[in-house]
């Protein structure tokens, strides 16, 4: 794999721009403090469904949690590869909860997304490529079709008309399955292919997806090895951004404003603020993100819609979640 250095000489420069209301929140204490930015309570797994396992979960491209959940751990090794039931456990934005049975799971490690019609599409992250790893489920849990999109799966999101997202690792991108080199891919519901990532001469490769947002409208991507902000218009062009923020693990888009989540080592939960330019993303604030609670952040899952970074701490219970458009800027 890939080796994930420490950008140590990685430092955020002064702003142009005010810094917004999220990186001042404690801008009253030492100025030698870091500002914290406080996640937000979002959505929380039901108590009664706590004696199962948590598969994987994730926030859909209209706000729904979904918790995808077992009697227990899936097997992982190849032999193990058995069918097994799953209960996906839906808490809607009004905090309303209902559960999907999808039988007969395949995904050793899976990674789930709801289509807008009510199903669930759940890819395995590894595959052979001999394996059809993309299980889609209707409204009532039932297959529908399978297919395969590749190895080495980092995020699988869907957009709000229906279009799978996916996002590849190091592994695939630099592996013997061709579906995987270009590092990020669009398909359809039913598993045609839509399109795919291809530098421009001269431009940024995506070796490895370490950011994905799926918006309402663009895609934006933010990759090793240089991390040039991506923004995949929706007419498949993609404009490029130079960015000097390294390793972002999730990030926000708003008005203009792009928010980073993450970097490497001790700035797992570093929070950058930047100005989307013509041609470069442009800092000009940093913090730290926090739980509701203001206790430091763990390592985390995270879903990254739109203006909406969705962060989930173990035991993956619960969804928190910071909006840069619902606070000043």
């Amino acid at each position: 794999m890939t080796t994930r250095k420490a950008d140590a000489e990685h430092a955020v420069q002064p702003p142009a721009p005010q810094p917004t209301q999220h990186t001042q929140l404690t801008q009253h204490t030492q100025q030698s403090s870091t500002p914290e930015t406080h996640l937000t309570p979002y959505a929380r797994l039901p108590r009664r469904h706590h004696d199962r396992h948590i598969a994987h979960s994730t926030v859909d491209a209209f706000g729904q949690a979904h918790w995808l959940l077992t009697a227990r751990e899936p097997g992982r090794g190849r032999g193990a590869m058995k069918p097994y039931d799953a209960l996906v456990v839906t808490v809607d934005t009004d905090g309303r909860d209902h559960a999907t049975e999808l039988n007969a799971l395949r995904a050793r490690y899976p990674r789930i997304d709801a289509l807008p019609d009510g199903g669930f599409v759940v890819a395995d992250s590894r595959s052979r490529r001999s394996e059809q790893h993309v299980q889609v489920f209707d409204v009532l849990g039932r297959e529908s079709w399978a297919f395969r999109v590749g190895d080495a799966v980092e995020d699988l999101l869907t957009d709000r008309a229906g279009r799978l997202w996916v996002g590849y690792f190091d592994e695939g991108v630099f592996g013997d399955d061709e579906l995987s080199h270009p590092g990020l891919r669009s398909w359809s519901a039913g598993g045609e292919p839509l399109w795919a990532y291809k530098a421009a001469e001269g431009g940024s490769e995506i070796w490895d997806c370490y950011a994905l947002n799926v918006a309402e409208e663009s895609v934006w991507v933010c990759a090793y090895g240089d991390f040039t902000l991506l923004e995949v218009r929706p007419d498949g062009s993609v404009r490029q951004r130079a960015n000097g923020t390294k390793a972002a693990t999730a990030l926000a888009v708003h008005q203009g404003r792009v928010t980073f989540l993450g970097g490497y080592g001790d700035d797992h939960d570093r929070l950058v603020d930047a100005e989307l330019r013509h041609q470069e993303v442009r800092p000009y604030a940093s913090g730290r993100l926090t739980g509701p609670d203001g206790a430091p952040l763990g390592r985390c899952r995270t879903v990254s819609r739109g203006p909406r970074i969705y962060v989930q701490e173990k035991p993956y219970t619960a969804w928190t979640v910071l909006d840069i458009s619902a606070v000043g800027g």
